[in-house]
């Protein structure tokens, strides 16, 4: 019986093997194709993207601007605070030009009527009506005087006139306590001829008695989290400072390019963003933000002229707040070439002397210049045949503000100045 059954256990046994042998030769045969396939593709996508970017932020860059010499476009946000409508109404007049975009704010701790009264002041105006360049932050932010809700605020502007305002060159941001000491046409003029990447930020690193006071302690702003507008308080803790990055300190008023304002809004590289986070939680957060980002981005630090183009009247050493400006100071601000001056308080007499021998303003508001041809008022659109936007009638402003930037931009220590 067992010489019957062994031929039966070979006739079974070779065709096993075969199968095994067979199965296993097909699994190799499949991931070796498969890998092939896998390596020939991924090849392949080498190729094909051997001069693409791994990351999408290497595809972000800053816009074009206008070439130099030619008539730049200035974006303004002029904001205000409970009871600057009517000081914000007169400011806007003052630097109004249709060639520029303006932003107009004012935040929630004015009355909603105030509000509505500035949204129907920028609405009904014939002017602005009919070229569409004044445009109002309708939904208004809680901005704490102090607080990093000033920052949040000022980036919403520029965020708004990258959307909605077209082309410009240079953000400007003032407050309805500010006063133009120039034409726009003054203004235009010189900057025609300053190349466009410039920005005007006055800044230092030598942040002194800040890094005790400001830079080490943590603050709280309550607009980031309730609708009712209080101050700032301080938590317990303190932390070190920074050293990622380095801090740097100065003026919260500025003229910052196009292309900077892009890089802040985009932030491809995350700079902007990181200090900002950190900027949530300290005092007067307006006075470095900016700055530390623009003095610690490569590709801009060597962009700044250490000016904010302003007059203030400071106490020495500086306090909290500079002095209100009078006719003592006239002379001063003439003297002192700046383009615009703060602070002026509401209705301040000297504002009128402004108007009168520095900006000439019309019985509208307005400062005349060339492209201002007040039509027949009996007609329906009074202010339908504006023209040559382009031709400037530059006055005695235009040339102290050149003196002003020609000296900065000339002074042997310019560039130590920059972000030192």
């Amino acid at each position: 019986m067992e010489t019957t059954k062994q031929p039966k256990k070979k006739k079974w046994f070779a065709p096993l093997i075969f199968s095994l042998l067979l199965t296993t030769f097909l699994i190799l045969l499949s991931i070796f194709i498969s890998s092939d396939s896998s390596s020939l593709l991924y090849l392949s996508r080498s190729r094909t993207n051997q001069n693409s970017p791994h990351f999408v932020e290497s595809k972000l860059g800053v816009s074009s601007t206008s070439p130099i010499n030619s008539v730049p476009r200035i974006a303004y946000l002029i904001s205000g605070s409970v009871g600057d409508g009517e000081s914000l109404k007169r400011t806007l007049k003052a630097l109004y030009h249709p060639r520029n975009q303006y932003a107009v704010h004012l935040d929630l701790e004015a009355s909603l009527q105030e509000r509505l009264d500035l949204a129907n002041f920028v609405r009904n105006e014939p002017l602005f009506a009919e070229l569409g360049n004044v445009k109002m932050i309708v939904k208004a932010n809680l901005v704490t005087y102090r607080g990093p809700t000033m920052v949040t605020n000022t980036l919403h502007a520029a965020a708004l006139l990258f959307k909605e305002a077209g082309h410009w060159d240079w953000f400007i941001n003032l407050s309805a306590s500010d006063y133009p000491l120039l034409t726009q046409d003054d203004l235009l003029h010189t900057l025609s001829s300053i190349p466009r990447h410039l920005n005007f930020i006055e800044h230092t690193s030598d942040i002194g008695w800040k890094e005790d006071q400001r830079a080490k302690p943590v603050i709280i702003d309550p607009a980031l989290y309730s609708v009712n507008k209080s101050d700032v308080f301080w938590v317990t803790e303190k932390r070190s400072v920074p050293t990622a990055y380095k801090l740097f300190t100065g003026s919260a008023w500025m003229m910052l390019s196009r292309q900077f304002v892009e890089y802040m809004l985009w932030g491809w590289d995350n700079l902007p963003r990181i200090v900002l986070m950190y900027y949530a939680n300290f005092l007067s957060s307006p006075e470095g933000y900016f700055h530390t980002v623009i003095c610690n981005a490569e590709e801009f630090r060597n962009t700044t002229v250490n000016h904010d183009l302003h007059f203030i009247s400071w106490d020495n050493p500086p306090k909290q707040h500079p002095h209100f400006l009078t006719a003592d100071h006239y002379q001063s601000m003439i003297d002192s070439n700046a383009p615009f001056g703060r602070k002026f308080g509401r209705n301040e007499p000297l504002l009128d002397k402004i108007d009168t021998e520095l900006l000439g303003r019309n019985d509208q508001g307005y400062v005349p210049g060339t492209w201002f041809s007040r039509a027949n008022p009996n007609i329906t659109k009074p202010y339908s045949f504006i023209r040559n936007i382009t031709e400037l009638r530059p006055g005695p402003g235009a040339k102290r503000l050149k003196r002003l930037i020609n000296g900065l931009l000339s002074a042997e220590d310019f560039q130590k100045n920059q972000c030192s």
